[in-house]
C-alpha cells in the first residue's frame, strides 16, 4: 500500500511538472489592426500550416463550410458601416466562413462570432453578407495560412486570403468620403447651435468670460427652432451672471412655464428658487 501511494505521488508530481511546460501551438493566433481611410478594421484568426499536406480539395474539402483558419472562428471588426459585394455591412464584429471551390470561394460574414470552428447549427438569418471571390493561382507555395489587407486606398481595401498556391480577395468599401464631406460641410457652415450652447454653458460654469458666454448663448437660442426649458434655464443663469437681472427673470419665467408644462419637478424648483433669489417671487 505504501509503495502504491508513493507511485501515485510520483506520477502526480511528474504530471504537475509536465503541465508547466509551454509548447508552441500548431496554429498560432494572429491579430491585424488596419486603418482603411478613417475606418478601423481588426482581424483575428489562427494560422494552420501545410506540413506536407494537400490543402484544398483534401484537408479543406471543396464546397464545404470552412472556419477559414483554425481553432475559434476567424473574426473581423469594422468601426464603421462598410460595403461588400454591393451590400451594406453594419459596424460591428463578424465571423468569416468560407466555402472554397475549384474556381471561386464563397465568403460569408456571419453575425454570430462565438463559435469554435463552424457553428453546430447554421442559421441563414445570421448571414450578414455573402460574397464570391475568384481564385488566383500563385507561382509559389504559401506554407502558412495568411490573411492580408491589400490594395489600400482612402475609400477601400481588399481582404486577402492565401494558402497553398491559392489567393482570393474580397474588396470592401469604407465611408471615408461621406465622413470627410460631412466634416467639411460642418466646418464650412460654421458652429452649430449645439456648439454655441455647449461653449456658453462651459464658459459660465468655469467662470470664464461671461460676456462671451452671453453672446454664444444668444446665438445658440437664435438658431434653435423651439428652445426647451433647459435651454432657457442656462440662458437665464448666464444673464444673471452677466448682471442683466431683468433678462434673467424674463428668461427664467419661460423656463418655468416649459418645465411646468413638461411636469419636470427639478426644473420647476430650480427656476422658482432663482426667481426668488432675483426678487421676482
Amino acid at each position: 500500500m505504501k509503495k502504491l501511494l508513493l507511485s501515485v505521488m510520483a506520477f502526480a508530481l511528474m504530471y504537475s511538472v509536465n503541465a508547466q511546460i509551454d509548447t508552441p501551438p500548431p496554429s498560432p493566433s494572429a491579430k491585424i489592426e488596419q486603418k482603411v481611410g478613417l475606418t478601423d478594421v481588426v482581424l483575428e484568426y489562427s494560422r494552420p500550416s501545410m506540413r506536407g499536406r494537400t490543402i484544398f480539395g483534401d484537408l479543406v474539402p471543396y464546397d464545404k463550410l470552412w472556419r477559414t483558419g483554425a481553432n475559434k472562428n476567424t473574426m473581423i471588426t469594422f468601426s464603421d458601416e462598410v460595403k461588400i459585394a454591393g451590400k451594406t455591412l453594419k459596424a460591428g464584429s463578424y465571423a468569416i466562413f468560407t466555402k472554397p471551390g475549384k474556381t471561386s470561394w464563397d465568403v460569408i460574414f456571419y453575425s454570430d462570432t462565438n463559435n469554435w470552428g463552424t457553428p453546430q447549427e447554421w442559421d441563414d438569418s445570421k448571414v450578414a453578407v455573402k460574397a464570391t471571390a475568384q481564385i488566383y493561382e500563385m507561382p509559389m507555395k504559401v506554407e502558412t495560412f495568411t490573411m492580408t489587407f491589400d490594395d489600400l486606398s482612402s475609400g477601400s481595401a481588399v481582404l486577402g486570403m492565401l494558402w497553398e498556391n491559392v489567393y482570393v480577395g474580397v474588396p470592401f468599401e469604407v465611408p471615408t468620403d461621406k465622413t470627410v464631406t460631412a466634416s467639411i460641410n460642418k466646418v464650412m457652415n460654421g458652429p452649430s447651435a449645439n456648439d454655441y450652447y455647449a461653449a456658453a454653458v462651459y464658459y459660465s460654469r468655469e467662470g470664464k468670460d461671461i460676456n462671451q458666454a452671453k453672446e454664444w448663448i444668444d446665438k445658440a437660442m437664435s438658431m434653435i427652432e423651439k428652445p426647451a426649458f433647459w435651454h432657457f434655464r442656462q440662458q437665464s443663469l448666464i444673464y444673471a451672471k452677466a448682471g442683466d437681472k431683468k433678462a434673467a427673470i424674463a428668461t427664467a419665467k419661460k423656463s418655468l412655464a416649459g418645465a411646468e408644462e413638461a411636469g419636470n419637478a427639478d426644473y420647476i424648483k430650480m427656476n422658482k428658487d432663482s426667481l426668488k433669489e432675483w426678487g421676482a417671487l
